[in-house]
């Protein structure tokens, strides 16, 4: 029987799966995914039932951990919920309960002791509190034995149709660090609009925007927002935020065939926060944000039409999760070889003092 030398991953709030697909794609095997909402364990199983998938709490997770007997692993991958630091949020980061589970993350680390981790969250995280937050992350992982890097990156510069920028902290244990040689992967020079992958999308449901919000937004052309509306009508329609300083171009916004999409929301009927089709005006469809987060076609969705929505739009593009895949892989094989290369040596030296 062929001997497995994949490397191995374990992910945490794995959500519908757009992390662990990526990696998967870039050559590491899942030993299990951990998540606590039934619809987004629903669409893991039903599109990789060969995947473990464990619907928990982390925390109970963490204390319960021998229990589960789950094998030593290369990799700790998860983005840890970001509503808690986002800017759309309320921004109450390690107060929130959702930004306690960080906590529960580095517990693992300690219980399982991999080689390597992966944490990816939204920009926000990095101003939040001043910047406090952030450094009190960084601080912490450094403090548990690991070598840490982060880096902003946008998933437009890798694949995707997309303007989503998303911190990415990577950590290697201290103990093999001097042997990594690790870069966050180079930008892409292609970069797709949404005329180059929204053609013969799949038909699926979608939202739909009541008859008052689309008589306005049919005012709004492609590339457009709500400084394309008669003054008196955006005034009415931004309310309050007319008078705010800032861009507020998410409000009336429609999308150019020409460009990228902004980042999704996991609504997309949100007045703040608008991706209005570029032809029809209406939110794109599942299918279609599904497309914009690069998941293949064949990648289903378990749950209402609301649900569908939160799970695409809380996820990792895929290939961007590929790409940041194939640069921690790239680095453990090279760590890997340099061991395997000075225990080769130190061995022939050995057996050659045994045979003077």
């Amino acid at each position: 029987m062929e001997k497995n030398n994949k490397l191995k991953v374990a992910e945490m709030f794995a959500g519908a799966g757009g992390l662990a697909l990526g990696l998967e794609k870039a050559g590491w095997e899942s030993v299990c995914c951990l998540e606590i909402v039934p619809d987004a364990c629903a669409t893991l199983k039903k599109n990789k039932p060969h995947w473990k998938i464990i619907q928990e709490d982390i925390t109970k997770f963490v204390a319960e951990f021998p229990t589960y007997d789950l094998p030593e692993i290369d990799l700790l991958s998860g983005g840890f919920p970001c509503q808690s630091f986002s800017f759309a949020g309320k921004k109450e980061g390690f107060q929130d309960k959702r930004g306690k589970v960080f906590h529960e993350f580095v517990k693992l680390l300690e219980l399982w002791q991999p080689k390597a981790f992966l944490i990816e969250n939204v920009r926000g995280l990095l101003v939040h509190e001043e910047g406090k937050t952030f450094k009190k992350i960084i601080r912490t992982l450094k403090g548990k034995n690991y070598q840490v890097r982060w880096k902003l990156l946008n998933s437009w510069d890798y694949g995707v149709a997309q303007k989503r920028e998303r911190v990415f902290i990577i950590g290697f244990r201290k103990d093999i660090s001097e042997n990594i040689d690790f870069s966050f992967p180079a930008s892409h020079t292609y970069k797709p609009v949404l005329k180059d992958i929204l053609n013969n999308v799949p038909s699926s449901l979608g939202a739909k925007y009541p008859k008052k919000k689309k008589k306005i937004l049919d005012l709004v052309p492609p590339g457009g927002c709500w400084r394309h509306l008669p003054p008196k009508i955006a005034k009415k329609y931004c309310g309050g935020s007319y008078h705010l300083d800032g861009g507020k171009t998410g409000i009336a916004r429609r999308i150019s065939w020409n460009e990228p999409s902004l980042a999704l929301t996991t609504s997309p009927q949100q007045k703040q926060t608008e991706r209005c089709h570029p032809d029809e005006t209406r939110p794109f469809t599942i299918r279609e944000y599904a497309r914009i987060q690069s998941f293949p076609d064949d990648w289903e969705f378990v749950g209402s039409l609301h649900s569908q929505y939160k799970q695409i739009g809380n996820a990792v593009p895929v290939l961007l999760a590929k790409e940041i895949g194939l640069a921690v892989k790239k680095a453990l094989t090279i760590e890997k070889e340099i061991f395997k290369s000075i225990w080769t040596k130190n061995i022939n030296s050995n057996l050659s003092v045994v045979r003077t």
